[in-house]
């Protein structure tokens, strides 16, 4: 036999398990023909090992039962969220402010949807620079007398991630509870001395979805992308900021570092405070003994926003934090700004910002000067370039790289959190954000905004017309696979 005639076999070996996986594919994406599409047309152009990556980045795990609440905590969060619901649907419960009441269907669905609580006794900084948000999440630690709940996506090995230890280690050796959670790939730079450390110290330290085989992570798609800080149950901070130099601006790629960040006081607290307790008994072989002494309502705040801190991820199909994006577009009347460094979204959301454009509401994005990831930078350069036409506005961020993930709505709601305006947060991430329903907070955010503006330059359908073939070409292969990025 020729070496034609074997690698001809062989080819149409390959060919045929090509085909009978493709129709595996089909079969297990019923439910979303564009990225079945994505995934075989990815197949046909690797074939056999674009089956492997379907495998290693699209398992289904929206069935599983990932989370679990202890029964005293399912019987204290649901009787507060039904008493809630029903003051709502009584047209009893009281607004600190009266005009937010016209958002009571938003609360409500939240309510039902994400069994998330509302409440309006919060008080709110706003962080957009890394130096100082981590300056408070140090003090907060420092200050701390009873526990420190830490929990993100990325933690580097290096000066900030050392002062984050080192205040953990000295706040255990107190006699401080301490537990830090982090996602397993964000944290694969963390050397062992240093985990070494932190448990020597008394401090807990567990890694979320955390691969069993060296180098291959067969989760590597599910990340846990949430940052969230609990401090003695009183302090709350929730954001785009992961731990690491380049978010304080000192990494040369990205230059300065726009992100942004909450600390909250007030009731919201205590959802957060579930949320961290949720994902550690997930990752965590320690248990959380008695952890009602954890989840309860901090009675001390000066502040009067409201909050409803929503999560998502893929154990649940519901999307809830895209849904409440959408919520805010369709319900928007004046204004939509959106900031965001990945654009890549479903088809909801860009039929949302076209009829509310459309519709005369003033829809303005922002996005960064330069890659983080490039197939998603071409990918959000041909989704905002399409929206344009509709009367959408775009600036591109021009002060260093814009990581923050928020939206504004007519001075009186906006989001702010870890979820970004794409599918892979939308479907494949665990994210969480704080939906807040204030006009002093909104206001802060839309100056915000338009103060970034003043250091960015206009996206205009001109200069989308004139952008080179090359570029041309880039979009349309990163769009192609937007599904899957």
């Amino acid at each position: 036999m020729t070496y034609i005639q074997i690698l001809t076999q062989n080819y149409t070996l390959i060919l045929v398990l090509n085909i009978f996986l493709s129709i595996i594919i089909l079969s297990l994406e019923r439910k979303n023909p564009t990225s079945a599409l994505a995934w075989l047309f990815f197949m046909a152009l690797l074939p056999g090992i674009g089956f492997m990556f379907y495998l290693l980045l699209s398992q289904n795990i929206s069935k599983r039962k990932i989370f679990y609440y202890t029964l005293e905590e399912s019987t204290t969060y649901n009787t507060l969220l039904e008493k809630q619901l029903i003051a709502f649907s009584q047209n009893k419960f009281q607004f600190n402010d009266p005009d937010l009441k016209q958002y009571s269907d938003m609360i409500i669905f939240h309510n039902r949807l994400s069994n998330s609580f509302y409440t309006q006794n919060n008080q709110i900084i706003i962080y957009t620079n890394g130096k100082k948000k981590f300056d408070a999440l140090l003090e907060a630690i420092h200050n701390a007398k009873k526990h420190i709940h830490l929990q993100y996506y990325i933690v580097k090995n290096d000066n900030l991630s050392q002062k984050i230890f080192d205040a953990c280690r000295l706040k255990a050796m107190e006699g401080v509870e301490v537990r830090f959670l982090i996602d397993s790939i964000g944290g694969r730079k963390i050397p062992r001395r240093a985990i070494k450390e932190l448990e020597a110290s008394g401090c807990e330290i567990s890694f979320f979805f955390p691969s069993h085989i060296k180098i291959f992570n067969t989760k590597a798609n599910y990340r846990n992308h949430r940052k969230i800080a609990v401090i003695d149950g009183e302090i709350g901070f929730i954001g785009g900021f992961n731990i690491g130099d380049e978010y304080l601006g000192y990494k040369k790629k990205f230059g300065k570092w726009r992100d942004t960040h909450l600390r909250i006081v007030g009731a919201a607290v205590m959802s957060l405070q579930i949320r961290f307790l949720l994902d550690w008994r997930t990752a965590s072989k320690n248990e959380v003994e008695n952890s009602s002494k954890y989840v309860n309502i901090p009675k001390i705040s000066k502040g009067h926003a409201g909050i409803q801190i929503v999560d998502s991820g893929p154990d649940n199909i519901n999307e809830q934090i895209k849904q409440g994006y959408l919520k805010m577009i369709y319900g928007a009347k004046k204004y939509i700004y959106i900031q965001t460094p990945y654009f890549v979204p479903d088809e909801s959301i860009m039929d949302a910002l076209k009829i509310a454009a459309s519709s005369g509401v003033n829809v303005h994005i922002m996005f960064p000067n330069k890659p983080d990831h490039i197939f998603v930078y071409w990918a959000t350069y041909s989704f905002i370039g399409e929206l344009l036409n509709y009367g959408v506005k775009a600036s591109i961020y021009d002060d260093g790289f814009i990581h923050t993930k928020t939206i504004v709505v007519d001075d009186l709601l906006a989001s702010v959190g870890t979820c970004n305006f794409d599918i892979r947060s939308f479907k494949l991430n665990f994210e969480v954000n704080a939906f807040i329903y204030d006009k002093a907070t909104t206001v802060k955010l839309r100056n915000i905004f338009e103060d970034d503006i003043l250091v960015s330059k206009a996206f205009t359908k001109t200069i989308y017309a004139e952008r080179s073939f090359i570029i041309k070409v880039k979009e349309s292969i990163s769009r192609l696979f937007s599904p899957v990025l």
